[in-house]
């Protein structure tokens, strides 16, 4: 494990190449001398490990980036670190929520019959309630939601010269109550750079890798605070959610993946002006915010509207706007 000042001025705990399961960030942890009121808790009551298959990416940010992404005409490092990386988010939304919970029953009882899988009731949702599936943003009132392959795809013709990213496994970062792990995604022309990171490859035992399109992401600590507790019963071949009360709600850990393009001096990673438009979402705060300031609902939509004024309408969308005469007339 090592440490380094980040871009905001914070110590960061990270341990390198290593994309570590909570056990072994544990060990970790311990080998270095720190302490955690959280990850040492042995009283987390029982939940689920899902397997999400995430398609799309989010980059949140103020105001102040967000003026510079229109300015540019995309995204670019903000250039306040040695890491130079664009970092983007994997987005985890109810549909994903559904599909993982149908993977992992069908995991988990295999051979349930047809009134079972009738029975069961949903469940996963009420486990997803760490800052990972929120729809509020820490970074800033500004999110920008894209295809992964879409920005894959534009990486690749703009850095790569159509040839594929080469990803890896980057760090893991400890925080006081987070965990994050980093996918590095660069150029063949800087292998050199990152050599010594191991390739993402598609182990089954990963914590997150990269298969036919989309980012497959096993969490570890979904829920930060656990409200509830999953009952397994076998014998049904049911899972059932039982809410604590008093000293049985607890406060854990939680994780989440970040994706960092590596981006030389300069390098905007570019997206046609009503595309940035089309994809950009305003966010109320959330809880454990980063970002100093965020913008009420009024002066972001304010915001947007000068960044992207309305196009006039073309002539067809006149003609089209005519009001046609009655037919009483």
């Amino acid at each position: 494990m090592q440490t380094r000042n980040n871009r905001r001025g914070h110590i960061e705990h990270y341990i390198e190449g290593r994309h570590l399961k909570l056990d072994e960030l544990k060990q970790e942890v311990k080998d270095f001398g720190l302490t955690s009121q959280y990850l040492f808790k042995e009283n987390i009551p029982n939940y689920p490990r899902p397997e999400f298959h995430v398609t799309h990416l989010k980059h949140d940010t103020d105001r102040e980036g967000l003026t510079g992404i229109r300015s540019d005409g995309g995204f670019r490092d903000p250039g306040k670190d040695s890491l130079q990386l664009l970092w983007w988010s994997l987005v985890v939304g109810p549909d994903d929520v559904t599909a993982a919970e149908t993977r992992l029953l069908e995991k988990t009882f295999p051979d349930r019959t047809e009134e079972q899988v009738q029975m069961q009731q949903s469940f996963l949702g009420t486990f997803a309630t760490s800052p990972a599936f929120e729809e509020t943003s820490r970074l800033g009132s500004y999110r920008f939601t894209f295809p992964l392959e879409e920005v894959l795809q534009a990486y690749s013709q703009q850095f790569c010269f159509g040839a594929q990213p080469v990803m890896r496994v980057f760090k893991t970062f400890f925080y006081k109550q987070e965990v994050v792990h980093v996918v590095v995604v660069h150029s063949l022309a800087n292998q050199q750079l990152f050599s010594e990171y191991p390739l993402l490859t598609d182990d089954p035992n990963a914590v997150c890798v990269y298969r036919d399109g989309c980012f497959i992401w096993r969490p570890e600590a979904m829920c930060e605070t656990h409200w509830y507790e999953l009952i397994e019963r076998r014998d049904e071949k049911q899972m059932e959610v039982k809410k604590m009360v008093g000293w049985g709600v607890q406060y854990y850990v939680w994780d989440n993946v970040a994706v960092g393009l590596h981006m030389e001096e300069g390098q905007v990673l570019k997206f046609d002006p009503d595309r940035l438009r089309e994809n950009l979402t305003i966010c109320y705060k959330g809880k454990s915010q980063i970002a100093r300031e965020f913008d009420s609902l009024e002066d972001a939509e304010q915001c947007v509207r000068d960044l992207w004024p309305p196009a006039p309408l073309t002539e067809s969308q006149k003609a089209s706007c005519k009001t046609e005469p009655d037919s009483s007339d």
